[in-house]
This record gives structure tokens, C-alpha cells and sequence, in this order.
């Protein structure tokens, strides 16, 4: 295992934990040369996710790239940095908690789209305008014209007026 911090490969372990679960194994683990602390998990490759992309292939979930798309549709909004990793946390166990290990890429997506759309409106665009693909201005403005339509229900619907 390599330091994440300088790269060298002699680590070693400090400390293994099993999850509460029993799925994975948490180490602890230390870097020899620089002596930066870093965690690391291990889970049987058999019970690992795979996604099924839209051209078919599969390939094995990255939590890093989930973290990546979410990150740039909250780009200079007002998330804070844990509520990301909440979010992304939140996927990743309605994934795993799925019988399927091959789940579709779409599934990812929407379950992103969902998460924003309740956290950020604008976070939700941005991410929905490049997960859909969308290739003409009239389709960002009908999804634009659903959030605002979803906003204005709920502004009139506590007061019953309208």
C-alpha cells in the first residue's frame, strides 16, 4: 500500500478493525518515511459493487468519481465539505444494501439527482444537465421550469391559499 502523501510503499498497520457488520476490514496504517496516518478498507472483491455503464461495459464502483460529480455540481455553493461526504456515504450504502453487486450507472444518478434536488437547486441543475446530456437550451429550460414549478408548490402549499 502506497502513502497517499509521498507515495513511498512501506507502510505498515497500526491498528485492524472488522466493521459491525463483518463485510469489510478497517487498517489504520502509517507510512515509514514520512509517518503521515492514513485509513484504508478492505472488502472481498466478490462482494464489491460493479456499474453498468450505458455502452455495457462494467466496471468497478469508484467512490472517488461519485465524490467528483458531486463536488463539481456544489462548486461554489454554500455545502459544506461533510455534507458531501454525507451524501456520498448515503449512496453508496443504498447501493450496497441492494441484492444486485452489477447496479446501472443510471441508478447513480438518479439517486444523485434526488440528494440535490433536495439539497441545492442549482447543485441539481449542474449535475442534471451533463448526467441527462442535455443538448439543447430548451431542455435545461424544462428542467429549470420543474424545480422552479416544485418550488412554487411547496412556497403555496403550508399556507392553503391559491
Amino acid at each position: 500500500m502506497n502513502c497517499p502523501d509521498c507515495g513511498d510503499e512501506r507502510t505498515r498497520v497500526i491498528d485492524t478493525e472488522a466493521s459491525a457488520d463483518g463485510t469489510s476490514v478497517r487498517r489504520r496504517r502509517e507510512c515509514q518515511r514520512c509517518s503521515f496516518r492514513f485509513t484504508t478498507y478492505e472488502r472481498p472483491e466478490w462482494d464489491s459493487l460493479q456499474v453498468k455503464k450505458r455502452d455495457g461495459t462494467i466496471e468497478p464502483f469508484n467512490r472517488s468519481k461519485l465524490r467528483a460529480g458531486i463536488e463539481r455540481a456544489v462548486e461554489k455553493r454554500d455545502v459544506a465539505e461533510t455534507t458531501v461526504t454525507t451524501l456520498v456515504d448515503d449512496i453508496e450504502s443504498a447501493l450496497q444494501d441492494r441484492e444486485a453487486r452489477i447496479v446501472p450507472s443510471s441508478l447513480i444518478g438518479e439517486l444523485v439527482s434526488e440528494n440535490l434536488r433536495t439539497l441545492d437547486k442549482v447543485a441539481y441543475i449542474r449535475f442534471v444537465s451533463v448526467y441527462k446530456a442535455f443538448s439543447e437550451p430548451q431542455e435545461f429550460l424544462r428542467e429549470l421550469d420543474a424545480v422552479l414549478d416544485a418550488e412554487l408548490d411547496d412556497f403555496e402549499a403550508p399556507n392553503g391559499s391559491q
